[in-house]
């Protein structure tokens, strides 16, 4: 169990022992127990029972689920889930995204491109086959939990929330406010050290009250008395005292409140501005490297003050041990404080460095993936070694760990709206350090993103030609998915966009992939009118590769629709555009092609003598498999034609050029 929530300190203390809330956790685990609605109607339940945790950011809801969910654990043999669905600054977490990442870690894999509504029911239909609890956390709405919960009896949800999640029937609320007094008075000593609180129990007692019995209030204050080992206790209810109260705060927030401004007003100033800052670190998350950015210091200082933060409660630890998380019921108060003492110019330019150095980071990531000797290792031994890696393994866990808060930092400059050009690298270099490490198949559902928000900047800036190489990405991920129809309408707009750029090389990529949906839908008038379309393109600009492969395709399409005349002419000028260019391999199979198309037209005899070139011209390629593909296809003709001795023969010899099993190797 980590030491801290995440909406605020747990109510653990520094060791990470659970603290308090006994009656809560007796009172969670008979819910689990007891009869529901359905049950006692005599009805199977339909879905999994919810249990909900709800209370004040820093209350340590948060704790308490996660404690329940560490007792439970072995009760649920597939795994506790974990998913926040509210953002640091309060942004509700989309529901696609969250459900994607509960996929990940089901090992399911998501379609890239998936809509919300498709990823919220693989989700449920991964768990209906498991017996999992899954803990839902800052469920700032009912609708964000709704579409999550399991159609399995079998699992258990814990949510925690500010409040009710009305619409979800029977929900068993747990709502927590402060801790009794002795528990609370336990999480302080946890830090002041039992002494200091034996010799002045009333004045405990009083801090606790000023603290309202809220953990995250407690931690803060015993944060304060740690660094202060000669300050007693009775001073630090004294100067909390003496704090006046914010009016325009809740009054349940006032305590923690003024606890954040007693730890707040105790820092040096370089060491506020650098907590101030820590408000513009992607979904709250902050490393050395970030602080370093954001601050303007070295990496080793920027170490030194998380270190420090992390002591003071003011931030928490992560699983990964580099890694310090801003609880979510700090965040509004260092939002107001960096609004008030910092200036604009002063805010941007922190967030313009912080993103620059997650470029230059992104880059040596995937640099580090180069052959020694290439220009990215040679630029990568020239930069600073605290923004290299030591081998690619290495560079592939930072990506691992860091990807959820740099695809934030990827959201968070596009939503900037002022650094565009800067969002833009820093897309790029993410979209290579993901293909580099993980490949473009593995990394499609980031990808997916990644474009889309491309196209937003983009289509803000007018950039044509970005836009145009935006909506092909996706289209060609929509094509893959299967999203056939979406797919094409995004090449159409792909067409629009590249020529408004002037791109030779969008519209005609745009006009053949047109083409090729239009091929999926088996439309191969519309399909072949695309080709011609591309095809004339690449002829007025004497592309001869890319003239020989849209013959190649025309002739296809017309060979599906049953032109074989046009088919022909088609696979004879991709045979001829081969030659042309050299291209043995692409010569053979254009001319096996032909003879397909020839068969197909009722010309066996001309058929056969176009394969036997085929074979011919794949012999001198050199291309054993093509060449035994061939004689198979031979074979094939002469036995249609009524030739089984002959067929034999060929067959016999691509089984000498490739073995016994030529499975696989009929169309070449």
């Amino acid at each position: 169990m980590t030491d801290q929530a995440v909406d605020g300190p747990v109510a653990a203390g520094a060791a990470g022992q659970f603290i308090g809330r006994q009656r809560e956790l007796k009172a969670l685990r008979a819910d689990i127990e007891r009869a529901g609605l359905d049950t006692i109607s005599g009805r199977k339940a339909p879905r999994a029972r919810v249990l909900l945790v709800a209370g004040r950011p820093g209350a340590g809801r948060t704790a308490l689920a996660e404690e329940l969910a560490g007792r439970l654990a072995d009760t649920y043999p597939d795994g506790v889930l974990r998913a926040r669905l509210t953002e640091p600054g309060g942004e509700h977490v989309p529901t696609d995204r969250t459900a994607r990442a509960l996929l990940d870690a089901l090992g399911v894999d998501s379609p890239p491109g998936a809509d919300a509504d498709l990823l919220a029911e693989m989700v449920r239909e991964a768990l209906a086959v498991r017996r999992c609890l899954l803990l839902l956390d800052d469920a700032g709405d009912a609708e964000l939990v709704d579409p999550l919960l399991p159609d399995n009896p079998e699992c258990l949800v814990v949510a925690v929330s500010q409040g009710p999640l009305t619409g979800i029937p029977d929900v068993r609320p747990c709502t927590i406010g402060g801790m009794d007094p002795k528990s609370s008075i336990e999480l302080l000593s946890r830090f002041t050290g039992e002494v200091r609180i034996t010799v002045d129990p009333q004045a405990a007692e009083t801090l606790v009250e000023q603290c309202g019995g809220q953990p995250a209030a407690m931690v803060l204050a015993g944060g304060w008395l740690a660094a202060r080992p000669q300050t007693s206790v009775a001073d630090a209810a004294k100067q909390l005292r003496a704090l006046p109260d914010d009016p325009e705060q809740p009054t349940g927030t006032r305590p923690l409140a003024r606890a954040f401004r007693l730890v707040y007003e105790s820092l040096p100033a370089p060491a506020a501005r650098t907590l101030r800052l820590l408000a513009l670190a992607p979904s709250g998350l902050a490393d050395a490297h970030t602080t370093s950015a954001l601050a303007g210091c070295s990496v080793s200082a920027a170490q030194s003050t998380l270190e420090d933060f992390a002591a003071l409660g003011l931030l928490r630890r992560t699983g990964d041990p580099e890694t310090y998380e801003l609880p979510g019921c700090l965040a509004p108060f260092l939002d107001a404080l960096l609004a008030c003492e910092d200036r604009p110019a002063e805010v941007q330019l922190a967030r313009a460095r912080m993103l620059e150095r997650t470029v230059r980071l992104l880059q040596s990531c995937r640099a580090v993936t180069e052959p020694d000797g290439s220009a990215a290792r040679k630029r990568l031994a020239g930069l600073p070694r605290a923004l290299r890696f030591a081998s690619a393994p290495a560079a592939g866990d930072w990506l691992r760990a860091r990807q959820s808060a740099l695809l934030a930092s990827a959201r968070v400059a596009v939503a900037d709206g002022e650094l565009d050009t800067l969002a833009r690298r820093l897309i790029a270099a993410l979209v290579r350090a993901l293909v580099a490490h993980r490949g473009t198949e593995a990394a499609a559902p980031e990808l997916y993103g990644l474009h889309q928000l491309v196209l937003g900047v983009a289509e803000r800036r007018d950039l044509h030609r970005e836009q145009a190489a935006a909506l092909l990405n996706l289209a060609d991920l929509d094509a893959q998915t299967g999203r056939t129809r979406d797919a094409l309408l995004r090449y159409r707009s792909a067409l629009d966009a590249g020529r408004r750029a002037n791109d030779p090389y969008a519209t005609g990529r745009a006009m053949e992939s047109v083409g090729g949906t239009y091929q999926l839908l088996e439309d191969w008038q519309r399909a072949a009118d695309w080709y011609g379309r591309a095809l004339s393109q690449r002829l007025a600009r004497g592309e001869l590769a890319d003239e020989a492969r849209l013959y190649g395709r025309l002739g296809a399409v017309q060979s599906y629709a049953g032109r074989y005349g046009e088919a022909l002419r088609s696979w004879r000028a991709a045979a001829a555009g081969y030659r042309r260019l050299g291209d043995l391999p692409g010569q053979a199979r254009a001319l096996s092609e032909t003879a397909r198309v020839q068969e197909y037209a009722g010309r066996p005899e001309e058929s056969l003598r176009t394969c036997e070139e085929a074979v011919s011209w794949a012999r001198r390629a050199g291309d054993v498999r093509l060449e035994a593909a061939l004689q198979l296809r031979l074979a094939d003709t002469l036995e249609r034609m009524g030739d089984p001795a002959a067929a034999r023969l060929h067959r016999a010899m691509a089984e000498q050029l490739l073995g016994s099993d030529p499975s696989g190797l009929r169309n070449p």
